[in-house]
This record gives structure tokens, sequence and C-alpha cells, in this order.
């Protein structure tokens, strides 16, 4: 599959509002993305088939001298495709460009395809947040140095 990847804009955003829910995840809503899009700390990505249906998208938060990945979700039914590997290097990319020197994110201990991603591009597990998820799961804390 060709991937054309895109710096996230409002348009994009509202291309997909519609579906964001039911086709990609529930965590990230339309009101959340739009501030994040908004803010100049923050830089999101899309990916866009060959049709130029958005596919996946991206985002990670610009913090002095590191960035946290907010978070990437790929449309259910495109997952295992390796869509999330690209975003997640199309970050890792713009976070050495940009002199970064660590990349950090939570991710839900369930969520065993994106601990896998994060294992398969070295990211350590540095800690542990509990209930971190609707107070109920926890998140497990990852980083990478740059």
């Amino acid at each position: 599959m060709n991937l054309q990847i895109e710096k996230m804009t409002l348009e994009n955003l509202n291309q997909i509002k519609d579906n964001l829910i039911s086709d990609f995840d529930d965590f990230w809503n339309y009101n959340v993305l739009k501030q994040e899009l908004e803010c100049e700390n923050s830089y999101f990505i899309i990916a866009k088939n060959n049709d130029d249906e958005i596919v996946g998208f991206a985002g990670l938060k610009n913090i002095i001298d590191e960035a946290n990945i907010m978070n990437i979700v790929v449309k259910k039914s495109f997952r295992h495709h390796g869509i999330g590997s690209i975003l997640l290097e199309n970050l890792l990319n713009y976070s050495k460009d940009n002199n970064l020197k660590t990349i950090t994110l939570e991710v839900n201990e369930h969520n065993l395809s994106a601990i896998r991603l994060y294992d398969k591009f070295d990211f350590d597990h540095i800690g542990i947040r509990k209930k971190y998820y609707n107070g109920e799961s926890d998140a497990i804390i990852m980083s990478k140095k740059l």
C-alpha cells in the first residue's frame, strides 16, 4: 500500500469528523483534536492511501527539548498493515530534525499491538501510571533517546 504522509489540517480533521469515533478510536474526540491542531507546540500528521482516504493519524507535543507522543491511530479497517510503523517513523524523524532529545508516551497496558510497535522501535519501559485509563487500566510509560 502506497501512503502519502502530510501535516494534518483542520480540513483533514473535518473530513474524518463524522467517523472519528466509529472508524478510528473513541479516545480522541473532535474537540480535543481541534485544540491540539491549534496548539503551536503540537505536530500532527495524516496517512492517506491511493484513494486519498485518511487511514491514520498521529501527533506529538514538543515540550522544551522533548517530544510526547499524543496518539497514533489507524482506521480500524486498515490496522495490521504497517501504517502505525510508518506514522511512528515519521514522528521520530520530525523529532530528530527538530533536535529533540527524547520522545516519550503512555500506552494502555492492554494495548498489546501498540506495545509491540514501540518495542520494535526500541522504546524503553520506564514506569507505570496506575489506573491511568478510566481509573481502571495502568499506563506503561515508554521513552526513547534520539
